[in-house]
């Protein structure tokens, strides 16, 4: 049996040490691909003979206009997603709210599962509301979900052995959780607020529908003028985004989770 067991853990410890190696070099990697796909197409755009509708939104001021506005969307999201998530899935893993548990995820699933072009527009006819948090509001619904499971998964995944033992030796529940629990569950509550920013910047293009700017501007510009240079740069310029705010929260999950876990 021994014998056996040696040959596993050297093969568990190389798929370990090999899935390091990946994530090092996607880290290496993924910016470098970004500024590459971006460059190439905004060289390409800039070096076409355009028109005079594509010279209004292929230029340097409208560019940086419509890709602060739509990182500002992505950020807001995130800032007020993380400021709810986290919080509320503490909560829930308390012995005296977890049967609330299932209502709030069941919520949250509801919010992800449905069309976001839909929340965005009964958002709209509801409040009335347009510009920045009129897409502000419905797009943190819509990725709520990722940082709520991940704080409740990491939570309830911690070793209640290591619980027991904090509190034996004298913690309160309050010095626990913020030492033991949640220091062991930043990885799982990073990887959530991660996929919860880049679905963001993804569900931000659709900001133009109320007037909330943002790079999707230039997609709806493009498609409905027939000028694919503007719609090419506007859905690249989005998907670059999307792969540097990935890269960073990547970065973010190696740097910021437990020494002992990196």
């Amino acid at each position: 049996m021994t014998g056996a067991a040696v040959p596993e853990a050297g093969a568990a410890g190389s798929a370990v040490a090999a899935r390091r190696r990946a994530d090092k070099l996607r880290l290496l990697v993924q910016p470098v691909a970004a500024v590459v796909l971006v460059g190439g197409v905004l060289a390409w755009a800039f070096t076409r003979d355009l028109d005079s509708i594509e010279r209004q939104s292929l230029n340097a001021s409208a560019l940086v206009s419509a890709t602060w506005g739509h990182l500002v969307i992505s950020l807001v999201v995130t800032a007020l997603v993380s400021v709810v998530g986290v919080p509320l899935g503490v909560v829930l893993t308390r012995r005296w709210a977890r049967r609330a548990a299932p209502v709030f995820l069941g919520l949250a699933t509801i919010g992800q599962a449905t069309p976001a072009v839909g929340i965005l527009v009964l958002f709209f006819l509801v409040s009335g509301l347009e510009g920045l948090w009129a897409a502000v509001l419905p797009i943190a619904l819509y990725t709520l979900l990722p940082v709520l499971r991940n704080t409740v998964v990491g939570l309830r995944g911690v070793d209640p052995a290591l619980v027991d033992a904090g509190r034996g030796i004298g913690m309160s529940a309050a010095t626990v959780l913020r030492r033991i629990e949640l220091p062991l569950a930043v990885p799982l509550i990073l990887a959530g607020l991660r996929t919860s920013l880049v679905h963001a910047v993804g569900v931000a293009t659709l900001a133009v529908f109320v007037n909330g700017g943002g790079l999707g501007l230039l997609i709806d510009t493009g498609y409905k003028l027939a000028r694919a240079p503007v719609l090419v740069t506007g859905a690249v310029l989005a998907v670059g985004l999307a792969l540097l705010v990935d890269w960073l929260g990547a970065v973010a999950e190696t740097w910021l989770g437990p020494k002992g876990l990196r």
